[in-house]
Protein backbone atom coordinates (compact mmCIF):
# COMPACT_ATOMS: atom_id res chain seq x y z
CA UNK A 1 0.00 0.00 0.00
CA UNK A 2 0.96 3.76 -0.81
CA UNK A 3 -0.15 6.76 1.28
CA UNK A 4 -0.06 10.28 -0.66
CA UNK A 5 -0.60 13.35 1.03
CA UNK A 6 -2.32 16.25 -0.01
CA UNK A 7 -2.31 19.35 1.62
CA UNK A 8 -4.44 23.08 1.17
CA UNK A 9 -4.55 26.34 2.89
CA UNK A 10 -7.52 27.08 3.71
CA UNK A 11 -7.71 31.82 4.59
CA UNK A 12 -10.91 33.13 5.81
CA UNK A 13 -11.26 36.34 4.25
CA UNK A 14 -14.60 37.51 5.45
CA UNK A 15 -13.74 39.38 8.28
CA UNK A 16 -15.83 42.86 8.06
CA UNK A 17 -14.00 44.52 10.92
CA UNK A 18 -15.83 42.89 13.91
CA UNK A 19 -15.08 39.50 13.58
CA UNK A 20 -17.29 36.99 14.46
CA UNK A 21 -19.12 39.40 17.30
CA UNK A 22 -22.19 37.88 15.88
CA UNK A 23 -23.98 35.88 13.46
CA UNK A 24 -24.59 38.69 11.06
CA UNK A 25 -21.32 40.28 11.38
CA UNK A 26 -18.78 38.50 9.48
CA UNK A 27 -19.11 37.19 5.64
CA UNK A 28 -18.12 33.77 4.88
CA UNK A 29 -16.02 34.15 2.27
CA UNK A 30 -12.22 32.01 2.57
CA UNK A 31 -9.86 31.36 -0.05
CA UNK A 32 -8.41 28.08 -0.90
CA UNK A 33 -5.08 27.70 -1.74
CA UNK A 34 -2.78 25.12 -2.93
CA UNK A 35 0.80 25.38 -3.97
CA UNK A 36 1.30 25.48 -7.92
CA UNK A 37 -2.50 25.73 -8.78
CA UNK A 38 -5.15 28.52 -8.91
CA UNK A 39 -6.96 30.21 -5.57
CA UNK A 40 -10.43 29.13 -5.59
CA UNK A 41 -12.65 31.45 -3.73
CA UNK A 42 -15.04 29.62 -1.31
CA UNK A 43 -17.87 30.96 0.87
CA UNK A 44 -20.49 29.15 2.20
CA UNK A 45 -23.67 27.88 0.77
CA UNK A 46 -26.19 30.81 0.27
CA UNK A 47 -28.86 29.07 2.36
CA UNK A 48 -26.07 29.55 5.35
CA UNK A 49 -25.19 33.30 4.55
CA UNK A 50 -22.45 32.37 2.05
CA UNK A 51 -21.50 34.42 -1.41
CA UNK A 52 -23.58 32.65 -4.25
CA UNK A 53 -21.14 33.91 -6.35
CA UNK A 54 -18.59 31.51 -4.86
CA UNK A 55 -18.02 27.84 -4.59
CA UNK A 56 -19.41 25.87 -1.48
CA UNK A 57 -17.69 23.10 0.39
CA UNK A 58 -20.70 21.41 -0.66
CA UNK A 59 -20.59 22.37 -4.32
CA UNK A 60 -17.01 20.89 -4.18
CA UNK A 61 -17.65 17.66 -3.16
CA UNK A 62 -20.04 17.35 -5.56
CA UNK A 63 -17.94 18.11 -8.40
CA UNK A 64 -15.07 15.74 -6.53
CA UNK A 65 -17.24 12.45 -6.87
CA UNK A 66 -18.09 13.67 -10.53
CA UNK A 67 -14.23 14.17 -11.46
CA UNK A 68 -12.96 11.44 -9.89
CA UNK A 69 -15.95 9.04 -11.52
CA UNK A 70 -15.34 10.92 -14.82
CA UNK A 71 -11.58 9.87 -14.59
CA UNK A 72 -12.02 6.22 -13.44
CA UNK A 73 -14.83 5.84 -15.88
CA UNK A 74 -12.50 6.93 -19.12
CA UNK A 75 -9.55 4.89 -17.61
CA UNK A 76 -11.70 1.97 -17.18
CA UNK A 77 -13.39 2.19 -20.65
CA UNK A 78 -9.67 2.55 -22.77
CA UNK A 79 -8.82 -0.88 -21.09
CA UNK A 80 -12.29 -2.45 -22.77
CA UNK A 81 -12.22 -1.06 -26.05
CA UNK A 82 -14.84 2.09 -25.35
CA UNK A 83 -13.93 4.65 -27.40
CA UNK A 84 -15.53 7.98 -25.43
CA UNK A 85 -15.26 11.27 -27.66
CA UNK A 86 -17.29 13.81 -25.54
CA UNK A 87 -17.95 13.28 -21.11
CA UNK A 88 -20.39 15.61 -19.59
CA UNK A 89 -22.49 15.24 -16.09
CA UNK A 90 -24.62 17.26 -14.29
CA UNK A 91 -24.70 16.30 -11.30
CA UNK A 92 -26.25 16.44 -8.13
CA UNK A 93 -26.44 15.63 -4.47
CA UNK A 94 -28.95 15.88 -2.08
CA UNK A 95 -28.20 17.62 1.75
CA UNK A 96 -30.11 16.79 4.89
CA UNK A 97 -30.12 20.12 7.38
CA UNK A 98 -30.94 18.79 11.01
CA UNK A 99 -32.87 20.91 13.43
CA UNK A 100 -29.92 21.58 15.09
CA UNK A 101 -28.47 22.73 12.14
CA UNK A 102 -25.90 20.28 11.41
CA UNK A 103 -26.53 18.04 8.33
CA UNK A 104 -25.07 15.27 6.17
CA UNK A 105 -25.46 14.01 2.11
CA UNK A 106 -27.65 11.25 1.38
CA UNK A 107 -27.30 11.09 -1.65
CA UNK A 108 -25.39 12.32 -5.01
CA UNK A 109 -26.65 11.59 -8.15
CA UNK A 110 -24.22 11.74 -11.35
CA UNK A 111 -25.93 11.81 -14.60
CA UNK A 112 -23.11 11.77 -17.36
CA UNK A 113 -24.21 12.46 -21.26
CA UNK A 114 -21.40 10.08 -23.15
CA UNK A 115 -20.71 9.52 -26.75
CA UNK A 116 -19.24 7.32 -27.51
CA UNK A 117 -18.09 6.08 -31.65
CA UNK A 118 -20.34 3.06 -31.87
CA UNK A 119 -23.66 1.95 -30.42
CA UNK A 120 -21.96 -1.18 -29.74
CA UNK A 121 -20.00 -0.04 -27.04
CA UNK A 122 -23.03 1.22 -25.17
CA UNK A 123 -22.91 -2.16 -23.39
CA UNK A 124 -19.48 -2.21 -22.34
CA UNK A 125 -19.33 1.27 -21.41
CA UNK A 126 -22.61 0.94 -18.91
CA UNK A 127 -20.86 -1.81 -16.99
CA UNK A 128 -17.91 0.82 -16.85
CA UNK A 129 -19.89 2.91 -14.48
CA UNK A 130 -20.22 0.12 -11.84
CA UNK A 131 -16.29 -0.34 -11.68
CA UNK A 132 -15.74 3.19 -11.47
CA UNK A 133 -17.81 3.50 -8.66
CA UNK A 134 -15.88 1.21 -7.25
CA UNK A 135 -12.16 2.30 -8.04
CA UNK A 136 -13.33 6.40 -7.38
CA UNK A 137 -10.91 7.31 -4.11
CA UNK A 138 -13.71 9.87 -3.28
CA UNK A 139 -16.64 7.33 -3.68
CA UNK A 140 -14.91 5.12 -1.24
CA UNK A 141 -14.39 7.61 1.13
CA UNK A 142 -18.25 8.48 0.89
CA UNK A 143 -20.78 6.77 3.30
CA UNK A 144 -23.69 7.84 1.60
CA UNK A 145 -25.46 6.06 -1.85
CA UNK A 146 -23.66 7.18 -5.44
CA UNK A 147 -26.42 6.66 -8.07
CA UNK A 148 -25.98 6.86 -11.99
CA UNK A 149 -28.20 7.70 -14.69
CA UNK A 150 -25.89 8.06 -17.63
CA UNK A 151 -27.28 8.17 -21.27
CA UNK A 152 -25.31 7.80 -24.34
CA UNK A 153 -25.21 9.08 -28.13
CA UNK A 154 -22.93 7.38 -30.98
CA UNK A 155 -21.17 9.92 -33.13
CA UNK A 156 -19.34 8.20 -35.70
CA UNK A 157 -16.43 9.41 -37.75
CA UNK A 158 -18.91 9.51 -40.78
CA UNK A 159 -21.30 12.00 -38.80
CA UNK A 160 -18.15 14.21 -38.00
CA UNK A 161 -17.71 14.12 -42.12
CA UNK A 162 -20.97 15.64 -42.61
Amino acid sequence: MKNHHYQTNVTWTGNTGDGTKDYRAYERCHEINIDGKQCILGSSDPNFRGDRSKHSPEDMLVAAVSSCHMLWYLHLCTTVGVVVTAYEDNAEGVMLENKNGSGCFTVILLRPLITVTDRTMIEKAEEMHKEANKMCFIANSCNFPILHEPRYQVVTEEDLAV
